[in-house]
């Protein structure tokens, strides 16, 4: 009650104040009634629960436990039911507005035959967080698809965070593992949709009918020397399984899990605090790197136009001081061999927190303004290559000495300009083949990015595009600023403790007539259908096209994913993922079937790769002219072409919208305004968000907080999650001047304050009784003793809240308080994020919609 009074004061007070003279794009504040009120003009008939609390939609597959469920009989004998097709519901996009809460939207379900796996268990079929296909039903021919205009592709996210504990699968460690022996073709492991013949002792293979002995040891436990239930066992009653794998998936003994950082220590790191900041971050994460195994190793070595090697001894050795090697000659560089320049974790702990905490001072009069990038790199590989490891370089400055020296190539009068696409190019082919190299020998490379001037993202990036690794990106970073060091502090702990897969190789096989082909993601595409990573990060997803090659003559088809790798303890690991489809010769059902969502991801991907190739022209229009062919494709042959709206079926209403919003991100808008390096760091998002950080990313989130109903910011009694406000359309005709908002796109949230907000509200929230008071941009909110406040920072906590989606992710965005009367470059800023407004010169929704229709009638 406390806080509805609060409410209609922040309401009525903001009448008074001067909202009324001011006004609102309907005349005037609303009545207290609408406070709260799902946002007008979306039509609550269309079957998509538009009201739905959309909370619930980031839930719903978090809620598909992966624990042992128990089994009672095999139904295997019992006749498949024919499976019911999702239904056609069209809608017009112009009359019925898409709301905001469709974006989330789960995709439309999988309808397989009754009974067609081998036990009742609820977890057969593999859930979306895992592999989401962009049709849930596959045409049967080619040419079929061909003419759907829809691409068929599966977004494979093989670990939905960052530690194992988080999201447990099974994991089968007696290591008997029962695959298919087509060694040609499939070696498809068994899962919950084979067959068991002749008694049990033989199982046919779901992906090419080959039948298979039943091994020996499947039903005995070996351990406990008594027989077990088949019907028992995980890889039949989970789509989501991890084997242990027996010695012959090892062509070496398991690769110790092995850090290597590379520290720019000359004077562009030293001015902005980041060397001294990152060795006190290094420092206190160290017992947080996995180390279940006692075999983690961990290096260092510094660069700026020199090398610095530093020999770290064990603890409790004679004289504990680390020493440093100097080396200058960067043509042929000396690597020295001692065997503590890769020491034990575990044997030298203490040690190496020594050594951080004198590093900063070693180099504390350092006027070197020079980068060695290049140099320092090939030395780690030297250093690392006979082993494995995953390099991780924390850099200020652009690399302008020594191997891959870079040039400062940033145009500002080609910004917008179809030249640009050149600044996204990569300026010295030295980074792309020494990535593969790399790969080649399980070295991994991440980049830490912290220049306040250029820094040539786009090249620097194809370092982890090719070796699994990530880009991560710091415009502007300063010690000095408590926000950027704490974000800093929390990611990079983030990113240490992250568990990780180690000389992993991803594959996916399929049913006879499916082919794979094309691979989209960072990685190295080993061959036609393997790829390779020398380090399997937690926080990414991949993206794998696929081919109708042969008539499907089966109501079902199956595809499959695995994922060969070291994990963090030392065992070789194969984590299996088996999603059934149904197939259909029916246009309707596929367009029934689709997934507006993933296909949104496929594209975005597309459309990256498109940039790189041939520019941001090309890649803008692709998406526009695959937006309208399928709108074409569908008012043709499934909405009878007479209509003069703009339909589609009610499972892709989001589609238009999405790829408006991937049109105008960062990574694709056309603008003068954007830096290369911005653009690039954008692009390398596009390319590796899973799909739920991929959405937010171009369609953020938008909150009004000032009205919000009683119960949200506080913990549902039931479920104990934060209840959040409703979802507002991402347009300026949301925002009233006396309000407080919320947006968020996953990497920034922007909490804007309206020109008029009233007094009580201020001091609720920021703990000043003027808003001149309020600091704008970067900062941190006050945590006050008021209700009010502490519900607000709950939604915010909430909304920053990654494992809440599903997913796993070291980022901790950032959060700017933008004045709508104050800084007009930060104002501007947050308003390019309102998708559905004209923001920096862009189109309107309104005005893309009625684009799309014209091209689409016409």
């Amino acid at each position: 009650m406390a806080d509805r009074k609060k409410r209609d004061r922040y309401a009525g007070a903001a009448y008074e104040f001067g909202a009324n003279s001011a006004g609102n794009a309907q005349g005037g504040p609303p009545p207290p009634a609408q406070y709260g009120a799902p946002a007008q003009g979306y039509s609550p008939g269309i079957p998509m629960s538009p009201t739905q609390d959309p909370n619930t939609l980031g839930q719903q597959f978090q809620q598909m436990n992966l624990g042992p469920q128990p089994v009672q009989v095999n139904p295997q004998l019992q006749q498949a039911a024919p499976a019911q097709q999702n239904q056609l519901y069209p809608s017009d996009l112009i009359a019925q507005p898409v709301h905001a809460s469709e974006v989330d939207s789960p995709p439309p379900p999988i309808q397989l035959p009754a009974n067609l796996a081998a036990t009742p268990s609820p977890h057969s079929n593999c859930p979306p967080p895992y592999i989401r296909s962009t049709l849930a039903c596959v045409p049967t021919t080619h040419s079929l698809l061909k003419k759907s205009k829809l691409p068929f592709s599966l977004i494979v996210q093989p670990y939905t965070s960052l530690h194992d504990d988080e999201a447990p699968v099974p994991v089968i460690d007696d290591q008997v593992i029962s695959r298919c022996r087509r060694s040609n073709f499939s070696r498809a492991y068994i899962n919950p949709f084979v067959t068991f013949l002749d008694h049990g002792h033989r199982w046919r293979c779901n992906m090419c009918n080959l039948t298979n002995d039943v091994p020996q040891a499947f039903d005995w436990d070996a351990a406990q020397q008594k027989s077990v239930d088949r019907w028992q066992r995980s890889e039949l009653n989970y789509a989501v399984c991890e084997f242990v794998a027996p010695q012959e998936y090892m062509v070496r003994p398991p690769q110790p899990l092995v850090y290597l950082f590379l520290i720019e220590v000359g004077q562009p790191s030293l001015v902005n605090g980041l060397c001294a900041t990152i060795s006190r971050i290094i420092s206190e994460a160290l017992p947080r790197i996995p180390n279940a195994d006692g075999r983690t190793r961990v290096g260092f070595i510094g660069f700026d136009a020199s090398l610095y090697y530093f020999s770290i001894p064990r603890d409790g050795s004679e004289n504990n001081d680390p020493s440093m090697l100097v080396v200058s000659d960067l043509d042929e560089p000396f690597l020295p061999t001692p065997d503590n320049l890769l020491v034990t974790l575990s044997e030298s702990m203490q040690n190496v927190q020594t050594f951080l905490e004198k590093l900063p001072t070693m180099f504390q009069d350092n006027m070197q303004t020079a980068s060695a990038m290049g140099s320092a790199l090939r030395a780690g590989h030297r250093m690392t290559a006979a082993i494995g490891a995953k390099i991780t370089v924390i850099s200020s400055s652009l690399p302008n000495h020594g191997f891959g020296k870079l040039e400062n190539r940033e145009r500002k009068d080609i910004l917008g300009t179809s030249k640009e696409g050149s600044l996204l190019q990569t300026q010295n082919s030295f980074y792309k083949s020494f990535a593969v190299e790399c790969s080649k020998n399980q070295v991994s490379i991440d980049m830490f990015l912290f220049s306040s001037a250029y820094q040539d993202v786009a090249s620097l990036s194809n370092l982890p595009r090719y070796t699994g690794g990530q880009t991560w990106f710091y415009p502007g970073w300063n010690a000095a600023r408590p926000e950027d060091a704490i974000k800093l502090a929390h990611e990079f702990t983030n990113y240490l403790s992250s568990e990780i897969g180690l000389e992993a190789v991803l594959r996916v096989r399929a049913s006879t007539g499916l082919r794979m082909s094309a691979f989209y993601g960072n990685f190295f595409n080993r061959s036609s259908d393997l790829c390779a990573f020398p380090s399997f990060p937690r926080d990414q997803q991949y993206n794998v096209e696929v081919a109708i090659d042969e008539t499907l003559t089966r109501p079902s088809v199956f595809l499959q994913a695995a994922v060969l790798h070291t994990s963090c303890n030392g065992s070789r690991r194969i984590r299996v993922m088996t999603l059934g489809l149904p197939t259909t010769e029916n246009l309707a059902n596929v367009y029934a079937s689709a997934d507006a969502q993933a296909i949104t991801t496929y594209f975005s991907h597309k459309a990256v790769e498109r940039a790189l190739s041939s520019g941001l022209d090309a890649a803008r229009d692709a998406l526009q002219s695959k937006v309208i062919e399928i709108l074409s494709t569908y008012r043709s042959n499934l909405a009878g072409g007479s209509s003069g709206g703009l339909t589609l079926p009610a499972n892709l209403r989001a589609l238009p919208v999405l790829f408006l919003g991937l049109i105008k991100n960062v990574g694709l808008r056309k603008s003068a305004q954007i830096p290369s390096d911005l653009r690039a760091a954008a692009l390398c998002l596009l390319s590796t968000l899973p799909t739920a950080l991929l959405l937010r990313y171009i369609y953020p989130a938008f909150y009004s907080l000032h009205d919000m109903p009683d119960d949200t910011g506080i913990a549902d009694p039931q479920t104990g999650t934060i209840v959040m406000p409703p979802l507002l359309n991402l347009s300026s005709e949301r925002i009233v001047p006396y309000g407080l908002y919320l947006l968020d796109d996953g990497v920034n949230q922007f909490l804007w304050v309206g020109r008029d907000a009233v007094p009580a509200l201020i001091q609720d929230v920021f703990g000043v009784e003027d808003r001149t008071q309020i600091k704008q941009g970067k900062t941190t909110l006050p945590r006050l003793d008021n209700d009010f406040n502490e519900r607000i920072h709950a939604v915010l906590e909430k909304s920053r809240d990654h494992k809440a989606k599903g997913v796993g992710s070291i980022t901790v965005p950032t959060l700017y308080v933008v004045k709508e009367d104050g800084d007009p470059s930060l104002k501007l800023w947050a308003q390019t994020l309102l998708v559905e407004d004209r923001a920096d010169q862009g189109v309107s929704l309104q005005q893309w919609l009625g684009m799309l229709r014209e091209k689409v009638v016409q």
